[in-house]
């Protein structure tokens, strides 16, 4: 529900939009929450005055897709802060569905945190540092009470307070959002320098050396029952998945949203493609968000269609006049 321009009471989809209000203490961490809910596809606005929120919402009226917002309002707001248990009512006799997330911190730490960063505090007077953070709590305890969330980020570093956020946001702990993204590519036309972690697969059984696969790629069956049906293979693609599994909840800890794995052959056509195809298949079926990508067979194809590389061209030659492994 929202008000209309006459005052009424307009109905809308609370499943059309939703809120996350961060507010809490000066010093206790909003900047760093707002980053981290920007990463997770939040709309995010800093220091908005409460008054106008449901302005907010009217805006987001006309837009098709479910959007997710979160706000930070706090005592840099002022005089417009008084306005924030107004809002917080609005919200509540709404249809919107919202989380209020208090942040939280102990009086020593604020004053360090300020101290490192030589700004003042925002009800900062005649009184000490310690004189302005009690009066904010007293200022701040009527929305404490009212919040869904109170998050002590005394003890937090940013990757733990947007792990925390993540989990009481969302519902869900940080690496099983994270996407896990594999691609293949040729060393022979250089190694990425975007992978978290790349792997030479150059040991397997090469397709390349059977007339009959040689113009094929890994994403073809044959070509990858080749490559992938050997004791070798098999043993590899068990180890590299568990690998890849183990590791995951750890990049997650560091705050990653996406882990990039590198496979490279030699020309990024079968043994690279057969075996990133796999690894995809085998993470998604244990519950992984992730993504397979092929970067020569791509950027060929590209260049096919533009002209730039002729459709039928045969393996690159090396300087003995010898036809280069194209895989």
């Amino acid at each position: 529900m929202r008000p209309g321009a006459a005052g009424k009471v307009v109905k809308m989809s609370g499943s059309d939009v939703s809120f996350v209000v961060i507010t809490g203490l000066s010093g206790a961490g909003k900047t760093q929450s707002m980053k981290a809910l920007e990463d997770l596809d939040f709309f995010c606005i800093d220091n908005l005055p409460p008054s106008l929120l449901p302005q907010l919402v009217e805006l987001h009226a006309g837009a098709a897709p479910h959007r997710k917002y979160a706000v930070a309002m706090d005592v840099r707001g002022k005089e417009y802060f008084g306005h924030l248990v107004d809002a917080l009512n609005w919200l509540a006799r709404s249809e919107y569905h919202y989380t209020v997330v208090f942040l939280e911190c102990r009086d020593s730490v604020l004053v360090r945190r300020f101290s490192e960063t030589r700004r003042q505090h925002p009800l900062s007077g005649a009184g000490s540092i310690y004189d302005s953070i009690a009066l904010e709590r007293r200022v701040l305890a009527p929305i404490r009470e009212r919040a869904h969330i109170v998050l002590d980020t005394s003890d937090l570093k940013p990757v733990e307070l947007k792990a925390h956020l993540h989990a009481a946001v969302m519902g869900t702990p940080v690496h099983e959002m994270m996407v896990v993204d594999v691609f293949s590519f040729g060393f022979k036309y250089g190694a990425p320098i975007d992978a978290d972690i790349v792997f030479d697969v150059r040991f397997l059984p090469n397709p390349f050396y059977v007339r009959d696969l040689r113009a094929t790629t890994g994403m073809e069956p044959a070509c990858a029952t080749y490559v992938m049906d050997s004791p070798i293979a098999r043993s590899f693609m068990e180890t590299f998945r568990d690998l890849i599994l183990s590791l995951i909840p750890y990049y997650g800890k560091e705050g990653k949203g996406r882990l990039t794995i590198g496979i490279g052959c030699t020309g990024g056509q079968h043994r690279s493609v057969a075996v990133a195809e796999e690894l995809g298949r085998q993470l998604a079926q244990r519950g992984v968000r992730s993504q397979v990508r092929h970067r020569e067979i791509t950027d060929r194809k590209l260049a096919v269609e533009s002209g730039l590389y002729p459709d039928d061209a045969g393996d690159e030659c090396d300087t003995d006049g010898k036809s280069e492994d194209n895989e």
